[in-house]
C-alpha cells in the first residue's frame, strides 16, 4: 500500500513538473538535461571542437545536449545499460571503472580529453544515507578517472549528494583541481539532496 502511494505521488509530481513537460516538447529523454544546460551556461563547460566523456549516460539526455551544443567534437558516452543511439556520439555499454572499458575509452580518444561529465547515481534504496554514500563512491570513481584522462586545463562535472561523503568529496576535489564549486541547478528538485560539483584545471 505504501509503495503504491509513493508511486502515485511520484507520477503526480512528474505530471506537475515543468521540466518534465519541457523535455517532452523539446525532444529530450529526461528532465536532467536542464541541469546540465544551467551548469554549462553558468560555468562555460562546453565549446566547439572539444573531446568529452559522458559517464553513466543513460537514458542519454546529457549526451543529446552535448551533441547539439558541441560541433566538430569527439564525444563518448558509457553506461551499464543500453540506450538508443544518439547521432555523433560513440556509445559504449559497460562499467567505466572496469580496466577493459577504461582502455576502450582511452583508445577511442588517443589523447587526453577536455571534459568529463557524470550524472551517475545508484538506484535508490529508500535509505537516503546509504544512497548518498553509494552515489558519493561513484562520484569519487569518476573524479579519479578524470585525473587519468583529463588535460591539465580540463573540466569535471559530477552529481554529488549531501550526506556523509559530501565533505570528503569536496576536500578531494580541492586537492585535485585548482577550481571547484558546488552548485544546485533550478532543475534539481527542492526536496532532492543532489547538487553538482564543477571542477576545472588539474593540479
Amino acid at each position: 500500500m505504501k509503495k503504491n502511494k509513493i508511486s502515485k505521488n511520484w507520477i503526480n509530481k512528474q505530471k506537475r513538473d515543468i521540466f518534465v513537460r519541457r523535455s517532452k516538447i523539446e525532444g529530450y529523454r529526461s528532465r536532467a538535461v536542464y541541469k546540465l544546460q544551467e551548469i554549462d551556461e553558468k560555468f562555460k563547460i562546453l565549446k566547439n571542437g572539444i573531446s568529452l566523456v559522458d559517464l553513466g549516460s543513460a537514458p542519454g539526455s546529457w549526451s543529446q545536449y552535448v551533441a547539439k551544443k558541441v560541433k566538430s567534437g569527439k564525444i563518448l558516452s558509457i553506461d551499464l545499460n543500453e540506450f538508443d543511439q544518439i547521432s555523433n556520439i560513440h556509445q559504449l555499454i559497460g562499467d567505466f571503472t572496469n580496466t577493459l572499458q577504461k582502455t576502450k575509452i582511452k583508445n577511442y580518444f588517443g589523447k587526453k580529453v577536455d571534459v568529463v561529465l557524470s550524472d551517475m547515481a545508484v538506484n535508490t534504496t529508500g535509505n537516503k544515507n546509504v544512497d548518498a554514500i553509494q552515489t558519493g563512491e561513484l562520484c569519487m570513481e569518476a573524479m579519479n578517472f578524470s585525473k587519468e584522462i583529463l588535460k591539465s586545463e580540463g573540466k569535471f562535472v559530477s552529481k554529488i549528494f549531501m550526506g556523509s561523503t559530501f565533505n570528503e568529496i569536496v576536500s578531494e576535489a580541492k586537492k585535485m583541481f585548482k577550481e571547484s564549486k558546488v552548485f544546485k541547478p533550478l532543475a534539481s528538485r527542492k526536496d532532492s539532496k543532489e547538487s553538482f560539483i564543477i571542477c576545472k584545471f588539474l593540479r
